[in-house]
């Protein structure tokens, strides 16, 4: 992982064209398909890796209707990859930290409270959460900022339900989403890389649009701890920053919230911080993305979709200069 300083000289990561590490990962994988030979062999060393994996201590399975409407039709990024490549800066900054250190992390028990401009604030315990509304699997691409991406079946429930028990006032502008703060469960936040805890946030309608999932699993099972357990939000026409995970703080609020990577850097990373391949980072292009698992050294890099490809929400920005809200 490559680090460049900020303005405001907080060292934040980014991605170079390819480093050594993806070098490896490349080769690897590329020899790896060489040896499978077919997708039916890659869909056996899937579901080896989620069996081998499941057997990790507190892992259970979760069960989830198909919702048609959100299946996409395009190869599931494996379980393995989608498990032990992540962002989460609580545990690491490496790729590979998150899982190697997010076993401190206990999801039992865990507590949500809503709170700010509503009629009903409450604590909901995760159970609760659990139970407030029909779990749906639901396929959906994650793009991540850094240029990379994968597809991943996720478990939960639209966040409107949630919003409309806690029936917001005239007043909720905004929704606001804070990560658990706990240096001793969460090791990454004794180093200032960021402001702790994690918060991030979006307009009322976007979290109202039927998109915007509250989730709780993966792949048929609870979320693993590195990947946002017990609960967090997917949205999957924004980068992947912005699905805030192991929330244990929903704030309504009139002002637009204060989130983590805009205070970090705001001239990188904005508020709406929507999927655009016509807006490059500073650092470099967002036109193209790498899809993890099918990133050899001789696959080419996928165009990126306006949205992610979720064309649907593009009513909610009718108006507005998407470069300049970016």
């Amino acid at each position: 992982m490559l680090i460049k300083r900020s303005p405001n000289g907080i060292d934040l990561p980014y991605p170079s064209e390819i480093t050594p590490r993806e070098i490896y990962e490349s080769r690897r994988d590329f020899i790896r398909q060489l040896a499978v030979g077919s997708i039916a062999s890659g869909a056996l060393l899937e579901l080896a890796g989620r069996e081998a994996y499941a057997q990790t201590p507190g892992a259970t399975k979760l069960a989830a209707a198909a919702n048609p409407a959100y299946m996409l039709i395009e190869k599931k990024t494996a379980y393995k990859d989608a498990t032990t490549y992540n962002n989460f800066y609580e545990f690491g900054t490496d790729k590979a930290e998150p899982a190697q250190n997010a076993g401190t992390l206990k999801t039992r028990p865990w507590s949500i409270s809503i709170e700010g401009e509503v009629k009903k604030p409450m604590t909901l315990d995760i159970d609760s959460l659990m139970k407030l509304a029909p779990m749906e699997e639901r396929v959906y691409r994650l793009r991540c900022v850094e240029g990379w991406s994968m597809v991943i079946p996720w478990i939960g429930y639209s966040l409107s339900n949630l919003i409309k028990k806690a029936e917001p006032t005239g007043n909720a502008k905004f929704i606001e989403f804070v990560t658990l703060e706990d240096k001793k469960q969460m090791p990454g936040q004794r180093r200032a890389v960021l402001e702790w805890p994690y918060v991030e946030g979006l307009r009322m309608d976007e979290a109202n649009h039927p998109l915007a999932l509250l989730t709780f699993g993966m792949y048929g099972e609870v979320l693993p701890n590195q990947n946002g357990a017990p609960v967090r939000i997917i949205v999957p026409w924004k980068y992947g920053f912005k699905s805030v995970k192991s929330i244990v703080k929903i704030r309504f609020s009139k002002e637009q919230p204060k989130t983590a990577w805009n205070l970090a850097a705001a001239n990188e990373y904005g508020f709406y911080s929507n999927v655009n391949p016509d807006v490059d980072h500073p650092r470099w292009s967002q036109a193209t993305e790498r899809r993890i698992g099918e990133d050899g050294i001789f696959t080419k890099k996928r165009k990126t979709l306006m949205f992610n490809g979720y064309n649907e929400v593009a009513p909610l920005y009718a108006g507005m200069d998407l470069k300049k809200f970016y």
